[in-house]
């Protein structure tokens, strides 16, 4: 949210909050903010939906990851090459060794 748009909606929550506590007027409230009486009194809906939602009592501990499919999908692929990619430097270690073993035994057969 830009600085603009949170100014924005700190004045409508300021304002809603005055007309909530009898401070203000509606009307009053609606002239302020440069809008019908109908759309000051959508936004005051919205937000004190808003704001209920906000204040409602979570399971405690930490939230669960959200399950992402293409995020799964591609830690499987990264684990998949992951052990292709071992399984690949395990057979040039042993290709290498036997390469090794072969040359000194051919080194002592012609000596």
């Amino acid at each position: 949210m830009s600085t603009l748009q949170h100014d924005k909606a700190r004045q409508r929550a300021m304002l809603i909050m005055k007309v909530r506590s009898g401070q203000l007027r509606a009307t009053q409230a609606a002239r302020i903010l440069g809008v019908s009486r109908k759309t000051y009194y959508q936004w005051e809906q919205r937000g004190l939906e808003g704001m209920m939602a906000q204040l409602q009592d979570l399971p405690p501990g930490r939230p669960p990851n959200p399950s992402h499919p293409q995020l799964q999908s591609l830690q499987s692929q990264l684990s998949q090459a992951q052990n292709e990619l071992a399984q690949a430097r395990q057979m040039k270690e042993l290709r290498q060794s036997l390469e090794s073993f072969r040359s000194s035994r051919a080194k002592k057969n012609s000596a």
